[in-house]
């Protein structure tokens, strides 16, 4: 066959010692599953560079190759349901994080803050998912699940970032033109502690991109699993921002988390 005997068994030896490598990274991936069961690749990538074994860390190609043989990669969901009602009397406030003269930058946490709500299933009904996220830092600053579309129930995400604030800076905070963001009781709020009111130009998704991310990012990857109530759910995701916030590495943040880049300031 023009293969010698010593090249044979040495390439026996490579195989059998790739075969125990890519076991360890699927055991080491699994690990990390636990508790971030949708956790990307090149996250993952950047988690096994990390580590002290030098088993561990291979390269991006090999990585895909590996978890496609273990069927270790993650299949994308596509669902949607529309929370937005953009038609209603409540006055409009114009988008300050477009491009322009009174646009406004986030150079720093507690700066600029993009709200959103997002459809959470459960067995017992639908519920709902409010969320408060720093611009700057990425990290979830407030959030309450709820099961009703009252303006009460949406501002005490936005209530619990104000409580959880540590600096007396100019505050923007962002959302869609959806009717809760505009009701009197959000406005207050917002006089009430000096913040300044930003909307989108009407229902496009793409002029609150970050919140929208952030509300893929736990629904996709944290909560993979409905809860069965009310209860169940407020646990769940309490944990899922615990792990978003604290544990899981950020692209844009070159591989910080929300949380390590939050503490900086």
């Amino acid at each position: 066959m023009g293969i010698s005997r010593q090249a044979y068994y040495q390439r026996n030896r490579a195989a059998d010692q790739r075969s125990q490598q890519d076991r360890q990274i699927a055991q080491f991936v699994r690990q990390v599953r636990m508790r971030q069961p949708r956790l990307g690749a090149r996250k993952l990538h950047y988690l096994l560079q990390q580590q002290a074994e030098a088993a561990l860390r291979v390269g991006r190609d090999r990585l895909f190759r590996g978890l496609a043989e273990h069927r270790l990669l993650v299949r994308p969901k596509r669902a949607y349901h529309k929370t937005t009602h953009s038609f209603h009397r409540f006055h409009r406030h114009p988008n300050l994080l477009k491009p322009g003269p009174q646009q406004v930058l986030p150079d720093a946490p507690e700066r600029v803050w993009v709200a959103d709500i997002t459809y959470l299933p459960s067995q017992s009904g639908p519920l709902y998912l409010s969320l408060v996220t720093d611009a700057y830092s990425r990290k979830i600053v407030g959030h309450h699940v709820h099961d009703s579309l009252h303006a009460e129930s949406v501002a005490h995400a936005y209530s619990q970032a104000l409580r959880r604030r540590t600096t007396q800076e100019p505050l923007a905070h962002h959302s869609d033109r959806e009717i809760q963001y505009c009701s009197g009781l959000y406005q207050r709020l917002h006089a009430q502690h000096g913040a300044i009111c930003s909307m989108t130009d009407g229902y496009d998704c793409y002029q609150n991109a970050l919140a929208e991310r952030v509300n893929g990012i736990l629904k996709n990857e944290l909560l993979e699993h409905p809860p069965a109530d009310l209860a169940q759910a407020r646990r769940m995701v309490r944990e899922a921002v615990d792990i978003y916030n604290r544990e899981r590495p950020h692209l844009a943040l070159k591989y910080k988390t929300p949380d390590a880049v939050h503490r900086a300031f």
